[in-house]
């Protein structure tokens, strides 16, 4: 097990709007067999109409670590982070604990022991406990999450 006080960190990525850019886009293509790819072909899509809902409340974040694995979170991902949309339950965030970022799920269910949690999807890492005393803020919920292939 991981020591239950490291935590992973999430560095800040600015979303500044920038030139948007259509692309083509092709929907429905085949996993398995292919197919004629121009039969798909849609207008276009510009990423930030697609994943950006809150332009003015969105940022990006860069994960660093393996605690998040589980939910295919993986170290060097980059995540939209929403600070306006609402936050419930179960929900992936990004949390500032006690001097540090990092991604992890929000677990409500303790709140009536007196804390909360930040549950990790990874077995090697312990969840982190959010007591009255700790320095909390959510910092926003993960909307997506974006991986370049190399």
């Amino acid at each position: 097990m991981k020591d239950k006080n490291q935590i992973d960190s999430a560095e800040y990525i600015s979303l500044e709007e920038a030139k948007r850019i259509k692309l083509p886009f092709f929907d429905g293509l085949a996993a398995g067999f292919p197919s004629p790819a121009m039969d798909y072909q849609h207008e276009s899509l510009d990423l930030n109409e697609k994943f950006v809902s809150h332009p003015e409340a969105s940022y990006f974040v860069r994960v660093r670590g393996e605690s998040m694995i589980g939910l295919g979170i993986l170290d060097g991902d980059i995540c939209l982070v929403d600070r306006q949309e609402e936050i419930y339950n179960g929900n992936i965030v990004v949390a500032f604990v006690n001097g540090g970022l990092t991604v992890k799920t929000l677990d409500t269910s303790t709140k009536d022991k007196g804390y909360l949690r930040l549950m990790p999807a990874n077995p090697d890492f312990e969840p982190i406990k959010i007591h009255p005393e700790d320095q909390f803020i959510l910092q926003g919920k993960v909307t997506s999450i974006h991986r370049q292939i190399k």
